[in-house]
C-alpha cells in the first residue's frame, strides 16, 4: 500500500486558482443547457457552480430565473435574495424579484424597481413596470412620469402603456414623421 501525503501548499494554491475558472466554465455550460431547453440540467450545473463558488451572483440569479419560469416563486425569491446579498445593485435580480412581488407586495415591488432603476437608469422595462404599479395605486402623476421615461428609452413599449396614459406619453415622432404631411 502506498500512503498519500498531505497536499503541498503549491497544489492547494493551484486548486484554489482552478475553482473560479472551473466555475466559469460550468456557468457557460449551464447557459448552453438553458439555450437548448434543458432546464433541469442547467439547474444542476448552476448548483455545481455554487459548490465551487458560493458567491457567484449570476448562478444564484439564473437559478431564480429557472424557478420563476417553473412557477416556484418562493425558490425564485430565495435565489434572487442570495444574488442581491452578494450585489445589492444587481439590476436584473432587483427587477425580477419586483415582478414576482408586483401583485402581492406592491410597496416592496416599488422599492425594488426604484433600486433597479438607480442601478440601471436606462432600464425602460423597469420604468414601465413601476408606472403600471403606480397607476394601480392611483398615483397617476408618478405613473405618467415613469411611462414617459419608459417610452423615451424604448418607443416600442408605448403599446404596453395603459390607455388612459397614452396621450400623455406618446413617443416623439421620428425625423421622417416630423416633417411628413398627410
Amino acid at each position: 500500500m502506498q500512503s498519500h501525503s498531505a497536499p503541498s501548499a503549491d497544489s492547494k494554491a493551484a486548486s484554489a486558482a482552478r475553482k473560479p475558472r472551473d466555475a466559469n466554465a460550468l456557468l457557460q455550460a449551464a447557459l448552453l443547457q438553458e439555450q437548448y431547453h434543458d432546464t433541469a440540467g442547467a439547474a444542476r450545473t448552476y448548483r455545481r457552480v455554487l459548490e465551487l463558488d458560493p458567491r457567484n451572483k449570476v448562478a444564484w440569479y439564473n437559478l431564480g430565473v429557472l424557478a420563476q419560469r417553473a412557477g416556484r416563486t418562493a425558490d425564485a425569491r430565495a435565489a434572487y435574495d442570495k444574488a442581491l446579498k452578494l450585489d445589492p445593485k444587481y439590476a436584473s435580480a432587483l427587477f425580477n424579484e419586483a415582478v414576482l412581488l408586483k401583485s402581492s407586495d406592491t410597496d416592496r415591488a416599488i422599492t425594488l424597481l426604484r433600486r433597479a432603476i438607480a442601478a440601471a437608469p436606462g432600464a425602460s422595462t423597469a420604468h414601465l413596470q413601476l408606472g403600471q404599479i403606480l397607476a394601480k395605486k392611483d398615483r397617476d402623476h408618478e405613473a405618467t412620469a415613469e411611462f414617459r421615461r419608459a417610452v423615451a428609452g424604448d418607443p416600442s413599449l408605448y403599446s404596453a402603456v395603459p390607455e388612459p396614459f397614452r396621450d400623455d406619453v406618446s413617443p416623439s415622432p421620428t425625423s421622417s414623421q416630423a416633417g411628413a404631411s398627410r
